[in-house]
């Protein structure tokens, strides 16, 4: 219970705070390049990729590492540690730390590592937390001589109402919170403006990018995303329509708060452009108050954040589960409800195999690693926590604690496979991300290199089959050509063959058969060309 004492060091603490759009992220980094070494902590793998690549392109391969759970870039001669927030190695001593997106604390899943971080993790001459106004109240009462920083944004944000799909602008992202909505829309833009991109958190992070820069090449106008499109990822986008105002989080349906609401809205503008935000679909208009709040940055501020022990005990089972259940002494701040890897915990101790060895501080240590490897379905089911169960009787029995090479490669092998449709991909994406991380744990596997370029391989040739699979079925390709090609020319370069086949820029649009025009029905509806009841 020690690290509860809130580190007090004389080196500067700044929290940046500000709505999206503001140059926050921009301004760490280059104070993190400026330092002689430095650490920043990331949300999302796919941040943490993207700011890995500014940081190599500034400063040099040698002297950046990347650290994810699925990830691991390690130059001996590394300066520079750019993270996801959970793998930040906070123990090691550097000029500048940072921690991007720290109202996350306040989430009830992860809060509990953000907030870990917000109170203990230093650098020796400054620290920067990034984040939403909103949690200015709590950051000056639990952070000694914080100095505070107010980034405006960069561009105005005005709500336009609703709109039909049909009728919106080039440049715009339609939200919606499930991915059969995703998809539904995604079709919809397909043959009513020829293509769309999509972004879940579901795809992995090289599908996302894939798709992102379909979006942001011009080769279609419209994305299609959950809110996973909400946390820092960078694009060119005008306008954000909800198609939807509530979402699923796990374990209860509710509507969005404003804060949430202005988080994915802020996405629309970029630097000085200006952005809109409204609704389509079904989607009810937005309430006047909350559209105020979100233009003006106003919101509540947050009252709590979450918080979970940092210090296990390991002599024993239920020493460990009673350390997890420790109360937070901190005003403002409450335990976390379970998380993940306590649920998976307290299902692996009803095991008898498992109770039957871990029966010292060595074996509940291990036990813990095992429970906190990530299930990336996210479907909270007995298989998930079977396979663990398994890992741990491996490494617990073996005379080396090594899983052994041939279990390991039935498992990814069953994975090397493209065949089936997105959902088969994406989950077989979500598994072979599971084994990704198990490879990244270099004192369980013999042979880790191996399984980390195998694992890796894997899960980018099913990343790319996806890419393709999502691309084939919501991007009309002959469409958004021609579609592109009208803007740049007004006159088209058209033809008719001998047998009445026509051609439009090279591409076959349909047929003559006498005087009556006859669409390709593959893609009519995305051109708008309907077959012609009239002579030509």
């Amino acid at each position: 219970l020690k690290r509860m004492e809130i580190s007090t060091s004389k080196a500067r603490v700044v929290a940046v705070l500000g709505p999206t759009n503001t140059g926050k992220t921009h301004l760490a980094m280059e104070r993190m390049l400026a330092y002689a070494t430095g650490m920043i902590g990331f949300p999302l793998r796919l941040l943490a990729r993207e700011n890995y690549q500014r940081a190599v392109e500034a400063k040099g391969y040698s002297a950046v590492a990347l650290i994810t759970g699925e990830e691991k870039i390690l130059p001996i001669s590394a300066r520079y540690f750019i993270c996801t927030t959970e793998s930040m190695p906070i123990d090691r001593a550097v000029d500048f730390m940072g921690i991007d997106e720290v109202q996350m604390c306040a989430d009830p899943d992860r809060g509990h590592i953000f907030t870990d971080r917000l109170l203990h993790a230093r650098g020796r001459h400054e620290t920067m937390l990034l984040g939403a106004e909103t949690l200015r109240p709590l950051i000056k009462r639990l952070v000694p001589d914080v100095e505070f920083i107010s980034r405006p944004r960069f561009s105005t944000l005005s709500y336009v109402g609703a709109k039909k799909i049909t009728s919106l602008p080039k440049r715009s992202a339609i939200v919606a919170f499930s991915a059969s909505d995703v998809y539904a829309f995604a079709e919809l833009i397909r043959r009513q403006k020829g293509g769309a991109a999509v972004v879940m958190g579901a795809l992995s992070p090289r599908t996302r990018n894939a798709q992102i820069a379909l979006y942001q090449s011009g080769e279609v106008d419209y994305i299609v995303a959950t809110d996973a499109i909400g946390m820092g990822l960078n694009m060119d986008v005008d306008h954000v329509a909800f198609a939807a105002t509530r979402k699923f989080d796990g374990h209860r349906r509710r509507p969005l708060e404003p804060a949430e609401l202005a988080q994915i809205a802020g996405r629309a503008g970029r630097h000085m452009n200006d952005g809109t935000f409204g609704t389509t679909g079904d989607a009810k208009l937005i309430d006047p108050e909350i559209i105020g709040r979100i233009e003006n940055h106003k919101f509540e501020p947050i009252r709590q954040i979450f918080w979970r022990n940092p210090k296990p005990q390991f002599t024993s089972t239920e020493a460990l589960l009673k350390s997890l259940s420790v109360p937070p002494q901190l005003q403002g701040v409450v335990r976390v409800r379970q998380a993940d890897d306590e649920l998976v915990l307290r299902r692996l101790i009803q095991d008898p195999d498992v109770i039957k060895h871990a029966t010292n501080t060595d074996a509940n240590r291990l036990l813990w690693d095992v429970c906190q490897v990530p299930d990336f379905n996210n479907v909270k089911s007995d298989g998930h926590a079977n396979s663990l169960a398994r890992i741990f009787g491996y490494l617990v029995k073996s005379q080396n604690a090594r899983l052994p090479e041939e279990w390991i490669a039935e498992q990814v092998n069953r994975l090397d496979r493209t065949d089936g449709d997105i959902d088969h991909l994406t989950q077989r994406i979500a598994s072979i991300r599971t084994w990704t991380y198990v490879a990244y744990r270099n004192d369980w596997l013999e042979n880790i290199k191996y399984w980390q370029e195998r694992t890796r391989a894997i899960e980018d040739k099913l990343s790319d089959a996806l890419h393709e699979l999502l691309t084939l079925r919501f991007v009309d390709r002959r469409t958004t050509d021609l579609m592109r090609r009208i803007k740049d020319k007004p006159e088209l370069l058209a033809a008719v063959k001998k047998e009445g086949d026509v051609i439009v820029e090279g591409h076959y649009i349909g047929r003559l058969e006498g005087f009556i025009f006859k669409a390709d029905p593959s893609d009519g509806s995305a051109l708008n060309i309907k077959p012609s009841k009239r002579p030509i």
